[in-house]
């Protein structure tokens, strides 16, 4: 359940929803949307694959916590990157300002969404099987750092409406 007038923080692995489900969870409740990515690359000047190639993933991951630490407690929705929530702190912020939602969407579903976008450091340097065994090791980590999932095989629609419920 939902806590009232509280962030909504979705979590996931790459190309599971989170964005086009945040989008419109953020519309059907009148509040604010933010891609946790997008905010970052705001606040860096350069985008997620620029971070990485030019200082790290280590660098991204402490200002990714940084940035998540700083979202004011009026935020309506916040999709997380896909490494987010996979550290306890951060999934501890989200299940304490707000309410943290996994969105449980199939490897298959999400590597296609996924394959070759250039926009995705990890997903554009990694085969299929270094993806899948990256997404094997993170889902009980979005499990625990979350207060409920939901079905991330529905259709969007149907994703914010099981969040609703």
């Amino acid at each position: 359940m939902i806590k009232k007038n509280k962030p909504i923080y979705l979590c996931g692995f790459m190309g599971c929803g989170k964005s086009t489900v945040g989008k419109l969870l953020a519309k059907k409740l009148g509040k604010e949307f933010i891609d946790l990515d997008e905010y970052i690359e705001k606040l860096e000047g350069m985008k997620i694959s620029e971070i990485f190639d030019k200082k790290g993933e280590a660098y991204f991951r402490q200002r990714e916590s940084e940035a998540l630490s700083s979202l004011p407690a009026s935020t309506g929705v916040v999709a997380t990157g896909g490494g987010t929530l996979l550290k306890k702190e951060n999934g501890d912020i989200a299940k304490s300002v707000g309410t943290s939602v996994y969105i449980d969407t199939p490897f298959e579903v999400c590597y296609e969404r996924i394959k070759g976008d250039e926009s995705r450091p990890i997903a554009y340097s990694s085969t299929k099987e270094q993806l899948l065994e990256r997404y094997n090791q993170r889902k009980p980590l979005y499990i625990e750092n979350s207060d409920f999932s939901v079905d991330g095989n529905n259709a969007p629609v149907q994703i914010v409406n099981e969040i609703l419920e």
